[in-house]
């Protein structure tokens, strides 16, 4: 089975971790994976968007807490406008149903949901779509595809599961789209199961343009619960559509990561694979502290 680039990419980033604080160059990266220095930087700016230079100040724990500051203003004005803010990297129009107290309580009784699996730029997921939409969104650790196929099983437990790998490459192609201005934005008509408060949780978070960071707190803030921080933090591990709900935009007030249902090292990509995407304005500004992936971890 080929390494994928996303799978590449992670090889570098836990190196990082161990070699921060050397600030490795990038012909030693490269050397890290096997490959020269030219296809090492092709590879990673195909990946990324941007040089792995530029990609590495998106990893800083500087650049993340300028994110955070940068944060509050940006979600308030999506949430009151309610819509996300424009994206060149991922910014889609979605349509996020929550089933009713029936609904969750059948368990998908009478649906069929066609699932499959499907690259993307964070390793290899699994997706799936009843009548009513993508219900469902995970990532694949590995090659455990039988881990993932289980967890949508106790997600809709009365449904009757299909697998059809291209129907989830279709999914997968529609949310991890590389949209442009002049394009229209991909329309996404998305089904959960959960309560009324994790709905509530889900829905902000489809406010947090790409690009942006926002705290539990001011995430509990912004649904009209400023004490419910933990209870907001409980919703947001419980997601279950990676990615296309975009739990891996919150972070701790002191502007740590935290941990992540599918991984915090895909976390730390994602974050920093829609922050280089965002244009070289906003990580061309200087970034004094160096390299620290571990105060990201």
């Amino acid at each position: 089975m080929s390494v994928s680039n996303y799978e590449r990419i992670a090889q570098v980033i836990r190196y990082l971790d161990a070699h921060h604080a050397e600030q490795p160059g990038l012909a030693e990266l490269a050397g890290h994976l096997g490959l020269s220095p030219f296809h090492f930087h092709r590879l990673f700016s195909d990946w990324a968007g941007v040089t792995p230079k530029d990609f590495l100040q998106c990893l800083t724990l500087a650049h993340a807490k300028r994110l955070l500051r940068e944060g509050q203003s940006v979600l308030q004005s999506a949430l009151e406008a309610g819509f996300s803010g424009p994206g060149r990297l991922h910014d889609l129009c979605v349509t996020l149903e929550a089933a009713s107290p029936g609904e969750v309580k059948s368990g998908g009784n009478g649906w069929k949901i066609l699932f499959g699996f499907a690259e993307t730029p964070f390793g290899e997921c699994i997706a799936a779509e009843g009548p009513r939409g993508i219900c469902y969104l995970g990532f694949v650790d590995g090659a455990d595809r039988k881990t993932a196929e289980t967890a949508l099983e106790e997600a809709w437990p009365e449904a009757e599961l299909v697998r059809d790998d291209k129907a989830g490459a279709r999914l997968a192609a529609q949310v991890f789209h590389r949209s442009r201005p002049e394009k229209e934005r991909p329309r996404i008509r998305a089904f959960v199961r959960g309560s009324a408060f994790q709905a509530r949780v889900w829905k902000a978070l489809l406010r947090v343009p790409p690009g942006s960071l926002v705290t539990y707190g001011r995430l509990a803030a912004a649904i009209g619960q400023p004490s419910a921080a933990r209870a907001v933090g409980s919703g947001v591990g419980n997601n279950p559509l990676a990615y296309l709900i975009p739990c891996h935009r919150v972070i701790r007030e002191t502007g740590l990561m935290g941990d992540y249902r599918w991984g915090p090292l895909r976390k730390r990509a994602m974050v920093a694979w829609e922050t280089a995407g965002q244009g070289a304005q906003r990580i061309a500004r200087p970034i004094l502290e160096p390299v620290s992936l571990l105060s990201l971890a």
